[in-house]
């Protein structure tokens, strides 16, 4: 974990979970990329059996970088957001559906308007089991969007190293900033995962 966690709220603004480690045991994590992580966020914590979301910055070489430095593309981290979920109720492969489903993977370095490998694609998988779900998940959704006459998916998937909090302020954006800015964009076509 980054060194900011000490300088965030550990309360997640939607529900009043933790949104740093401990957690409860039976709870899992996962990490995605996908487009600005303010929208991305939202799209998770609106998911049943979603715990908390934290956004940050992971996939890059910075020991601790800041949302100046990253949107510089001075890092080579990806805007995320961190899953802290209940498999009991929402399964990983549930949360990949969330993740095709919210945004168009075959952009490569942008979602819309947004340009820079800070908005790419990304999976960061926790664990073996994740990592060939996510892997299944792609296959089975570049298949779904190659019918529907779209292009190959970009999505980088790989190991999380490290995940680095982002500054509070960003935490649960749209929630503390309802009519701020969301550059996510679906393709429309959905995953049969």
């Amino acid at each position: 974990m980054s060194n900011r966690q000490a300088e965030i709220l550990n309360s997640h603004f939607v529900n009043g979970n933790p949104i740093q480690k401990p957690f409860a045991a039976h709870l899992r994590q996962a990490v995605f990329g996908l487009g600005c992580f303010w929208g991305a966020e939202r799209c998770f914590w609106e998911t049943p059996g979603v715990f908390s979301t934290a956004v940050g910055y992971a996939g890059g070489q910075s020991p601790n970088p800041d949302y100046k430095q990253v949107c510089a593309g001075t890092t080579g981290h990806a805007e995320v957001v961190m899953v802290t979920f209940d498999p009991a109720v929402v399964s990983y492969a549930e949360l990949l559906k969330v993740f095709w489903e919210s945004h168009n993977p075959t952009q490569g370095a942008r979602q819309g308007n947004d340009l820079g490998t800070q908005y790419r694609s990304a999976i960061y998988t926790t664990d073996d089991d994740q990592s060939v779900t996510a892997e299944e998940s792609l296959t089975m959704y570049q298949s779904e969007l190659k019918k529907a006459g779209l292009g190959q998916i970009t999505t980088e998937v790989a190991p999380l190293e490290i995940f680095h909090y982002a500054e509070d302020y960003h935490q649960q954006y749209l929630a503390k900033n309802p009519s701020g800015y969301c550059g996510l964009h679906s393709t429309g076509v959905s995953c049969v995962f």
